[in-house]
């Protein structure tokens, strides 16, 4: 068992229950952590034997463009896709950070994690 791990994937989309967030938007931050067998990618060295990186974060980068109320709604979407779609994947996790958030105090970012087993 191995992991892959994406961090500070730096998005930005228009997110949010007010209408001024769908207007101006924001940036987010993304970071995702799979689990699959990389045994035997890491001894032949074949792409195909282990979870392509550049296909986690075309999954999420695309998944983060669609607008959503909640972040809890993008990090599922995101935990399908990735469950749909790489069948080497056995867990995954993603947190999800909206960064200056319009919450009338100063709060550098907030954050939804979700995680699932496959």
């Amino acid at each position: 068992m191995g992991k892959i791990i994406l961090e500070n994937i730096r998005i930005y989309s228009n997110h949010g229950c007010l209408e001024e967030e769908a207007l101006i938007g924001s940036d987010y931050m993304v970071d995702l952590e799979i689990e699959a067998d990389l045994s035997k990618s890491a001894e032949n060295d074949e792409l195909a034997d282990t979870v392509d990186y550049v296909h986690l974060n075309k999954i999420v980068k695309e998944e983060v463009s669609i607008r959503s109320k909640l972040l809890e709604n993008v990090t599922e979407r995101i935990l399908q896709r990735i469950q749909n779609e790489i069948f080497m994947v056995t867990y995954a996790k993603v947190k999800l950070s909206k960064m200056n958030p319009p919450i009338g105090g100063n709060v550098e970012k907030v954050s939804i994690v979700l995680e699932k087993k496959f």
